[in-house]
């Protein structure tokens, strides 16, 4: 009960409360933005534990400065924020929350599917500024969803998730794996599972959902949109980095695809220039899991991953299991 956790960001308070029924001192960050680099490294220092964010850069400098850490518990799935080499080389654990942000996020990708291919932001502010004036059978014409292509790229829990809600409106799905074939897919949907390069070019709504790494960073450039119909819409709640944002500004602004639904952004919160400017895309501040429901569950797994660890039980969202060996 004497153990010492800090919190990088104010969240939910059942996930703080429950941190206070087994921590002496729960510290949480009461400014409503990210801690700077430097306060990281004063606030690691004497703890048992850190709950972080992705936003924050735990990185071998900030690992160094933790020596009575053992757990960093962030607060998403990914976890490329973190030096995952140094931090278990150092014994420390790391876990995420993965799975409870599955269906918000799955939902959110087709919210922005959705605005994007029937012009739902355009049309607001439309509306908004008294310019409406009345139907028109050629004002705001969007994109048709019915017997369309659905490429998922990285058929994982949200990717899968995010095809599966593809049945109500009979679309044909092409798929990317980085591991094996999805059978859920292929059973449920008669899902295809192809190349990027085919799947760019046979698909009118593309969304993705791979994780990032120096294997997915930039995955979708220059060349990439270029085997897109004109047609197309990209759809990205994964990763900002994943898209080389400075090549889609000049796809859309020349519009050699039809447009684009982004939750995420490559130097978040920072957006390449021109493309705030541009009215084919729909932008929005990292959503993906922001509903009550999942960041309250979130709040609850990143907790109990700490509390597991400091009471020397494994974890069971831990991300580098080979530090225990």
């Amino acid at each position: 009960m004497s153990f010492n956790v800090y919190v990088t960001r104010q969240i939910p308070e059942e996930g703080i409360n429950l941190l206070k029924k087994h921590c002496q001192t729960v510290e949480v960050n009461p400014y409503d933005r990210p801690l700077t680099y430097d306060e990281l490294l004063r606030q690691v220092k004497g703890r048992d534990a850190m709950l972080t964010m992705l936003s924050d850069r735990i990185d071998e400098g900030v690992i160094n400065e933790a020596k009575s850490i053992k757990v960093i518990s962030n607060y998403a799935v990914g976890y490329e924020n973190i030096n995952i080499k140094t931090a278990t080389a150092k014994g420390i654990i790391v876990t995420n929350t993965p799975g409870v942000l599955t269906d918000s996020t799955a939902d959110m990708a087709w919210a922005l599917l959705f605005s994007i291919a029937r012009r739902i932001v355009e049309g607001d502010k439309l509306t908004r500024a008294g310019k409406f004036m009345g139907w028109s059978p050629l004002m705001l014409l969007g994109g048709d969803l019915i017997g369309k292509t659905l490429g998922i790229i990285g058929a994982g829990r949200i990717g899968t998730a995010m095809a599966m809600r593809s049945r109500g409106w009979c679309m044909k799905v092409l798929y990317t794996t980085q591991s094996n074939k999805n059978a859920v897919l292929e059973e449920m949907l008669g899902a295809k599972r192809v190349d990027l390069e085919m799947l760019l070019k046979e698909s009118d709504f593309i969304s993705i959902h791979t994780p990032l790494s120096e294997k997915t960073r930039h995955l979708i450039g220059a060349k990439e949109l270029s085997f897109m119909k004109k047609t197309a819409y990209l759809i990205n709640t994964a990763r900002g980095a994943v898209i080389d944002e400075a090549a889609l500004v000049n796809d859309l602004e020349n519009r050699q695809i039809a447009g684009a639904g982004l939750d995420v952004y490559e130097e978040e919160p920072r957006l390449k220039p021109g493309l705030a400017e541009l009215d084919n895309v729909v932008l929005a501040p990292h959503l993906g899991s922001a509903t009550v429901e999942t960041r309250t569950k979130m709040a609850v797994m990143a907790a109990e991953n700490i509390i597991a660890v400091l009471n020397k039980q494994k974890p069971k969202n831990c991300v580098n299991p080979e530090v225990f060996t």
